[in-house]
């Protein structure tokens, strides 16, 4: 079975060093993942946009609104809230007079552990059920004629809604190996879902037009569910046998012994809590985040839906295959690290009082300084070079049809949004890892007034001004805005108050960065302006862009790494160690 060695950190390291680790290697295996998957779904789509148009495609984009809807409301708030460390303290079964059992062995902590996870991990599937019926009939019902007279669309919303369930029913195999940190089967899983999604859509795509039978998005509802079939197998195959050989379930049972933190002896109470508090803020958190597709599927035309969803899918292309694993293993990162049990050994918020909490609130400063800094310097990077390339690349790998549409130019305006993305992407993962059900509320809040504020720009953009998926990237950059300045003001109020802090002026791009970013920026757009986009052009191009890559690399990110690396290592250090152990000893 794929890297139980994840679990077996060394006794002797640090346990921020061991999680520092573990979460680097979740992080690579998450990001080779994205870069596997979507390498396949790209070569797939370049297939598939031959035979599609852009009313197909945005009808599939609807229906993967759909689905993602169903996942997102049922599964969220319980991820984010099994990713936070709660310590529950299991003791001895006893007898009515108090005393120890005799004969019966103290419950295993990690199994424990295990079995309320695999609990817990049920209620998405009890969620789910009802959430898939209730949204797909919402979405036949006001779905436009366009939609209504695609062939098959019924049935293809029909096996959509089963393969969400299905879907679901791997959630508790998924739990599992999120608290085990087996990213190995985790990564395959998914790669060996995806790759059946990719055959499948693409074969009877394929098989559709060589025929001349018009499917509509048929063959996107048959992927779906091969892919979620695909990683229940993949995931019983590879969770049950670990499941055999501990004292857990990857069914519903009860936690023996009882105890009072426990609901129906099944949940733990302190979880769920957090989850329920967790769920209202991702209302808003959802709302925010697919507003787009909301907005452009009231508002405008199929054929701007699909102009808009192609850019997005290829502008996004960066961010889901690099950017949202590093958000998703800081996460799991952050909630481990601040609510270590070493952490939180003590009520002191001062470092000074506890020095554990103080080295962890620090290396989780470090951790986000790093990526922060890391970020604007690629951020300068695609902003600089992004715009001019996207359009001319975009008619290479898409085709023809497209380069009449709106896609190429709202592409263009996609690599600024870019940045926002990953910016506000690991400020949300601390957010969530370290607020309290009080703050998680506090931010719950403002996510209203950030929805009414993307709402009225989209508003205003789509239906008064009429900028079509030009002035949704507008929206959406507004948004996303509104997000990282109260995230930021969160990150900086957490640390402030634990002895520790952040300048951003450690993360923004020095006079040096942003010299080479506006040099190459202007390059960039006057040689869009003169080159006609053929083959020796972009040839021209992509050679500068590297050239200028390269440059960067050399003169700023390089010297970059070499410092932040010390940095990072520092609880890696025979020196730290001994300070940790001697800290722990006292």
């Amino acid at each position: 079975m794929a890297d139980h060695s994840d679990t077996n950190a060394d006794k002797d390291s640090p346990p921020s060093a061991s999680l520092l680790a573990q979460s680097t290697k979740g992080a690579t295996y998450l990001i080779l993942l994205q870069i596997g998957s979507r390498a396949l779904t790209f070569f797939v789509n370049q297939i598939l946009l031959r035979f599609l148009s852009p009313e197909l495609l945005g009808i599939s984009t609807q229906l993967e609104l759909y689905i993602v809807t169903v996942l997102f409301f049922a599964r969220e708030s319980l991820r984010v809230a099994l990713q936070r460390q709660e310590h529950e303290v299991a003791t001895a079964p006893v007898q009515a007079d108090g005393k120890p059992r005799k004969n019966v062995p103290p419950p295993n902590i990690q199994d424990r552990t295990a079995q309320e996870v695999v609990n817990i991990s049920y209620i998405a599937i009890g969620l789910g059920l009802p959430l898939a019926f209730v949204f797909a009939s919402l979405y036949i019902r006001t779905a436009n004629t366009a939609v209504l007279q695609t062939p098959f669309i019924s049935r293809s919303l029909n096996i959509y809604t089963l393969a969400t369930i299905l879907e679901l029913f791997s959630e508790p195999c998924f739990a599992l190996a999120q608290l085990q940190m087996l990213y190995g089967v985790r990564a395959l899983a998914e790669t060996l879902a995806t790759l059946a999604r990719c055959l499948l859509t693409c074969g009877t795509a394929v098989w559709a037009s060589k025929t001349q039978v018009n499917l509509g998005v048929l063959p996107f509802a048959i992927g779906q569910i091969g892919y979620a079939f695909v990683l229940n197998v993949v995931y019983l195959k590879q969770i049950a046998p670990f499941s055999a050989r501990s004292t857990f379930s990857i069914f519903v049972r009860p936690i023996v012994p009882s105890s009072p933190s426990l609901i129906f002896d099944r949940f733990l109470r302190s979880r769920l809590s957090l989850a329920f508090n967790i769920y209202a803020q991702s209302l808003f958190k959802h709302l925010l985040t697919t507003g787009d597709a909301l907005l452009i599927a009231a508002f405008t035309s199929l054929q701007t839906q699909g102009a808009y969803a192609l850019a997005a899918n290829y502008g996004g292309l960066v961010a889901r295959m690099v950017f949202q694993p590093i958000e998703e293993s800081s996460r799991s990162f952050f909630g481990r690290l601040l609510h270590h049990p070493a952490s939180e050994s003590s009520d002191d918020v001062d470092s000074d009082s506890n020095p554990q909490r103080g080295q962890h609130v620090d290396q989780a400063a470090m951790y986000i300084r790093v990526l922060l800094r890391f970020y604007s310097i690629a951020s300068v990077i695609v902003a600089a070079i992004g715009p001019t390339l996207a359009p001319l690349v975009l008619p290479l790998v898409a085709g023809s049809r497209w380069s009449d549409s709106d896609a190429p130019s709202v592409l263009a305006a996609y690599c600024y949004y870019i940045p926002l993305l990953a910016i506000n992407g690991i400020l949300e993962a601390f957010v969530s890892a370290a607020a309290s059900p009080e703050e998680l509320r506090v931010q719950s809040a403002w996510m209203i007034a950030f929805s009414a504020a993307f709402a009225g720009t989209g508003f205003l953009v789509l239906k008064v001004w009429n900028h079509g998926a030009h002035g949704l990237v507008l929206a959406n950059a507004v948004n996303m805005t509104c997000r990282i300045v109260w995230s930021w003001k969160f990150l900086d109020g957490y640390l402030r108050k634990r002895g520790s802090g952040i300048s951003y002026m450690d993360v923004l791009p020095d006079v040096r960065l942003a010299t080479c970013g506006i040099g190459a920026s202007w390059y960039f757009n006057r040689a869009g302006m003169i080159l006609d986009g053929g083959r020796w052009d972009l040839i021209q191009l992509f050679a500068t862009a590297g050239s200028f890559g390269l440059l960067v690399y050399v003169s700023l990110v390089s010297d970059f790494f070499l410092t932040s690396r010390s940095k990072l290592c520092l609880f890696t250090t025979d020196q730290s160690q001994a300070k940790f152990r001697k800290s722990l000893s006292a």
